[in-house]
């Protein structure tokens, strides 16, 4: 059985971002500040799905950032979600560039079922098939519906993030995760989605 919920890791929301400041002045320190604060979630939302180039794609949203840090509004997110948006850029990129995407999605659900109990226990055909069925039903997705799903249900963002993420409505986010569960659940019966929203 997997869970996807839409809250944070453990039910608690990531401590506010306070390195926004940062980006005006972005220097060694405070560079380093920056990585270490975002690398480790940005690296386990990546290697879900590239586990072997999520290293390269972590350094490249760090590349990315720095180029780009004038561009960076503060006003309109935190730079945590900018850094899942480049990262999911950058994702969408390379996932473009590979023949199997389909395996890619298979590789990504068991290695979430392996994050459970169940999933380290139950190693049989029968989760083989289940996580086969879920990959097929999340690579059905429309893109945007997708992108949504991965940013809430294994990055661990909250909806607002989310839609600083894609530059979207709040609105638009809850809508499109609402539709995303219904498509999943009537694609795979087995898989438990939790109803919180936020």
């Amino acid at each position: 059985m997997t869970v996807i919920s839409s809250s944070s890791r453990d039910g608690v929301p990531p401590p506010p971002d306070e390195s926004s400041g940062v980006l005006e002045t972005l220097e060694g320190e405070d560079f380093t500040a920056l990585f270490t604060r975002h690398a480790d979630e940005l690296h386990r939302y990546l290697a879900r799905w590239v586990p072997m180039a999520a290293d390269d794609l972590v350094a490249d949203v760090f590349v990315s950032a720095i180029r780009t840090r004038a561009r960076f509004d503060s006003s309109r997110g935190s730079v945590r979600a900018w850094l899942f948006g480049i990262a999911t850029n950058l994702l969408h990129t390379h996932l473009r560039g590979r023949r199997r995407e389909r395996e890619a999605y298979a590789r990504a659900v068991q290695s979430h079922e392996s994050d459970s109990h169940e999933g380290r226990v139950v190693d049989s055909v029968d989760a083989q098939v289940k996580a086969r069925q879920f990959a097929v039903a999340v690579e059905r997705l429309k893109q945007r519906d997708r992108d949504v799903l991965l940013l809430i249900g294994w990055a661990g963002l909250d909806t607002t993030e989310v839609a600083q993420v894609l530059g979207i409505p709040v609105g638009t986010v809850r809508s499109r995760f609402h539709r995303v569960r219904q498509q999943l659940r009537a694609a795979c019966p087995t898989i438990v989605l939790e109803n919180n929203d936020d």
